[in-house]
C-alpha cells in the first residue's frame, strides 16, 4: 500500500520540481549532436499529447513549449503526485550557420526530435582552380 502522506517527502518532492534533480531536471531533459551535416535535438517529453507541443522560431532562438494537464482524478483522492504538469518551455540559441527554414520535427514514443539542417553557404564546397597550359615569365 502507498503511504499517503509524509512530510519529508512532499517537501523532497516540491524541490525537485521546482530545482530538478540529476535525474529528473526541471527542464526538459534533451539530447543535442551534430550529424549529416545538421544539428540533432531529442527532447523527452513522455505523457505529452503531440498536439499540446509548440515549436518556434524568432531570431535564431527555438522554442519548444509543451504542456501536459494534471491529470483529472475528481471525485477519487489523490494518493501520490510526482509526475510534473503544467506548461514546459525551453528555448535553443541557433548558431548563424543553420538553416532555421528547412527545420523538421517529429514526435515518436514521447520523444520529439528536431533536425537543424546547415546553411547551404556554410557547408564545405571544393573550390575550382583555374589555370593555363603556357607559362608566363614574372618580369622583376
Amino acid at each position: 500500500m502507498l503511504l499517503r502522506t509524509d512530510p519529508f517527502r512532499e517537501l523532497d518532492r516540491l524541490t525537485e520540481q521546482f530545482l530538478g534533480t540529476v535525474a529528473r531536471p526541471a527542464t526538459m531533459p534533451m539530447d543535442a549532436y551534430e550529424r549529416e551535416g545538421a544539428v540533432w535535438v531529442h527532447v523527452d517529453l513522455p505523457g505529452v499529447d503531440p498536439d499540446g507541443i509548440d515549436l518556434s522560431v524568432e531570431q535564431n532562438v527555438l522554442t519548444v513549449r509543451a504542456e501536459r494537464p494534471a491529470p483529472e482524478v475528481s471525485p477519487a483522492e489523490m494518493v501520490a503526485d510526482e509526475r510534473p504538469h503544467g506548461v514546459f518551455q525551453r528555448q535553443l540559441f541557433l548558431g548563424e550557420s543553420l538553416d532555421v527554414e528547412h527545420i523538421e520535427a517529429s514526435y515518436d514514443a514521447g520523444v520529439l526530435t528536431v533536425r537543424i539542417p546547415a546553411a547551404e553557404e556554410t557547408k564545405p564546397r571544393k573550390i575550382e582552380i583555374s589555370h593555363t597550359e603556357e607559362k608566363k615569365e614574372i618580369a622583376g
